[in-house]
Formats: structure tokens, C-alpha cells, sequence
């Protein structure tokens, strides 16, 4: 009996509580003074849909109906934001903006133009002064910028030959361009400088080239390389060139180095080899190419050969067997050399061996004993 006492009273109480909030609500409305509502709302006069489905066209200027079609209003602003150039204006192509072409940071100059409109009896003494000055300074901007162009036509020639991504591509070039800034390599050719910029832009965008490679492409001797490396090296990382030295990603930081190891070539030479699974093979290599920095004998030696000589035992292994002839055609080492640092992971087949990759159909009665 107490309990339904208790749930009687709990609810009058609440119902009470909400009385009195809705009588208050209502003192709090009619204590408000009225206002006119403003707001315009557009609606299809044939649809009458609400909340009206209507499209801003912002190529016509339209605002549309989105169910029927029907165009409801015109000459509508557009407020994003305006890339369009006028380089093709004289073939009728679509083109939204109306701002003019962005500048190139690869270039010299602001490559933007300000005229200076003066009055007075000094007009014009002022303006061919200023017109005198505008003309040599785009003269010298041009000569400069001209032997960028050609260098940069030469960085992307290259390039692609080797089949190197755009990215990479443009790191070359900015590199290429801190070092014209800086003009740090005063008296040398731009060849070797490009071959040089070439080289560690891969290095850095994770897609690291050989030595051999830069030269069999520009034809640059490899000490040439090496030395045009090093002295780009110690800019890059010195503290007095950090005016010059930007970052490449835009990711605040300054350009990183790192030496090529074997695993990064592992990739790249299985897929020249064209194994039946390429992806599989390239992982297993890289995989051994790791667990291979155990072995001594193998300290020391060259990231080519290790990387060819774990290429070799893992095509083996898996029954896609290549000759150590068609490998070194592809990592550019001798197969006398594949085979040498093969003897050192044979030697340790049985712990450098994962049993996984025998469930995955590897057989260590396949691999060659030299």
C-alpha cells in the first residue's frame, strides 16, 4: 500500500514540474516582441517540395530544381576558388577560373608584373625609367630561366627512361634548383650535376638507383657520381646552406638521406625477371634480404650482389628457377659474384630459411649447391 502512495505522489509531482515549464515557456513567448521573419526561402512552384531540392549550376549562373528541372533563378555568384589559365584560349576549351597561371617555384623571379600608373609633369621621364628597369629585369630573369627549363627537360628525360615516378622527378628538380640558387657547383657541367640530383632524389623518394644505373643513363662516369653525391650531400645537411635547402614535401622538414640497401632492389629486380608471381617473389627476397645481415661472410659486400644472390636462392626455392647469368643481366653484377655470396646463404639455408615459406611451396631439395 506504501508503494502505491509513493508512485501516486512521484507523478503528480512530475506532472507538476511539467505544468509549470510549459506555463513559463508560454509567459516567455508572449514576453518576446514580435519581429518580422526575413529569411527568404526558395521553393519549386510545380514540385513544392520542403526542404526545397534545389542545385547552384555555377558554370550557367542557374539555381535549378533538382526533381523537375526547372530553373529558378539566374546570374547566382560563384564563391570557390578560381585555377583557370589562359594558355588555351584560342581553342574554346572549358575553363572555370579567372585568376590568371600559378606560380612556378622551380623558376626564377615572382613571375608576377605590377605597373605603377604616375601623374605630374615627371610622368613620363618616370614611367620609361620604370619601363628601362622592368625590361632588364625580365632579360636577366629569362636567361636564367631558360638554362632551369632546358635542365629540368633534361632531369625528365632521363627519368623516364628509367621508368622513375613524377614525384621523384620533381624532387630532382628542386634539388637541381637549390643548387642553382646557392650556385654551388660553380665550374661544373650540368650533367654530372643532374646525375647527381637524379641519385639522391630516389634515394630519398624510397626508389634508390645504382650507381651503375645513373651511368649506363647519363652516361656520366660513376667517380663522377660519387664525387657530385658527396659534395650534395654535405649541402644538403649543412647548417650554413639553410637558406637554400627547402623542404621537397612540403612536410616542414629538410631533405633525408639514406644508403641504399638490399632489400629496396629486391623489388625492382624481380619484377625485370618477370617471375609467374612477381609479388610473392619480390616480399620472400626482401624478407631473406633482411634476415641475411646475420651472416658475416656476407658484411661488407655490395647491396647488388646480396640482393641478386637472395633473388637467386628464393627462385630456387619456390621452383621458379632463374640462372645466375639471367639475374646479373638485371642487378648489373657478374655471376661469378651472385654465386660467391650464394655459398654464404647455402651455408645457412636452414636458419635463414622461414617455414612458411616452405608451406608455400618451397622446397629446400631444389636449391643448387653452388
Amino acid at each position: 500500500m506504501a508503494t502505491a502512495v509513493t508512485s501516486h505522489s512521484d507523478a503528480f509531482i512530475a506532472a507538476q514540474q511539467s505544468a509549470s515549464a510549459a506555463a513559463a515557456s508560454d509567459e516567455a513567448q508572449k514576453e518576446q516582441p514580435w519581429q518580422q521573419n526575413l529569411n527568404e526561402i526558395m521553393h519549386c512552384q510545380d514540385c513544392r517540395e520542403f526542404p526545397p531540392n534545389l542545385i547552384e549550376e555555377f558554370s550557367s549562373g542557374d539555381m535549378v530544381c533538382a526533381s523537375c528541372g526547372l530553373v529558378l533563378g539566374d546570374r547566382i555568384i560563384d564563391t570557390r576558388s578560381e585555377w583557370r589559365t589562359f594558355a588555351n584560349d584560342d581553342q574554346n576549351n572549358d575553363d572555370p577560373s579567372r585568376v590568371g597561371d600559378s606560380v612556378n617555384p622551380l623558376l626564377n623571379g615572382s613571375q608576377l608584373e605590377t605597373n605603377i600608373a604616375f601623374d605630374g609633369k615627371d610622368a613620363r621621364e618616370l614611367q620609361r625609367l620604370q619601363t628601362k628597369a622592368a625590361k632588364k629585369n625580365e632579360k636577366d630573369t629569362k636567361q636564367s630561366n631558360t638554362a632551369l627549363l632546358a635542365a629540368y627537360r633534361e632531369i625528365s628525360n632521363f627519368c623516364d627512361a628509367m621508368n622513375i615516378s613524377k614525384t621523384t622527378q620533381d624532387a630532382a628538380k628542386h634539388i637541381f634548383k637549390m643548387t642553382d640558387d646557392a650556385k654551388y657547383f660553380k665550374g661544373k657541367s650540368t650533367e654530372v650535376i643532374i646525375a647527381g640530383c637524379i641519385f639522391i632524389a630516389c634515394r630519398q623518394s624510397n626508389a634508390p638507383r645504382t650507381f651503375r644505373e645513373i651511368f649506363a643513363l647519363t652516361k656520366v662516369p660513376k667517380k663522377e657520381i660519387g664525387r657530385t653525391f658527396k659534395m650534395l650531400e654535405k649541402f644538403l645537411q649543412d647548417d650554413k646552406n639553410k637558406a637554400f635547402v627547402r623542404p621537397i614535401n612540403n612536410d616542414g622538414g629538410p631533405p633525408t638521406l639514406s644508403a641504399t640497401n638490399a632489400t629496396e632492389l629486391c623489388a625492382r629486380y624481380c619484377s625485370g625477371l618477370r617471375f609467374n608471381n612477381n609479388h610473392l617473389m619480390a616480399r620472400l627476397s626482401s624478407e631473406l634480404c633482411e634476415k641475411s645481415s646475420a651472416v658475416k661472410d656476407l658484411a661488407g659486400r655490395s647491396p647488388l650482389s646480396v640482393a641478386a644472390a637472395c633473388i637467386y636462392m628464393i627462385s630456387h626455392l619456390m621452383g621458379e628457377g632463374k640462372t645466375s647469368k639471367q639475374i646479373a643481366g638485371v642487378a648489373g653484377v657478374s655471376d661469378g659474384t651472385i654465386k660467391t655470396a650464394y655459398r654464404f646463404l647455402w651455408q645457412d639455408r636452414k636458419t635463414l630459411i622461414e617455414k612458411d615459406w616452405l608451406a608455400k611451396g618451397g622446397s629446400l631439395d631444389r636449391l643448387p649447391s653452388n
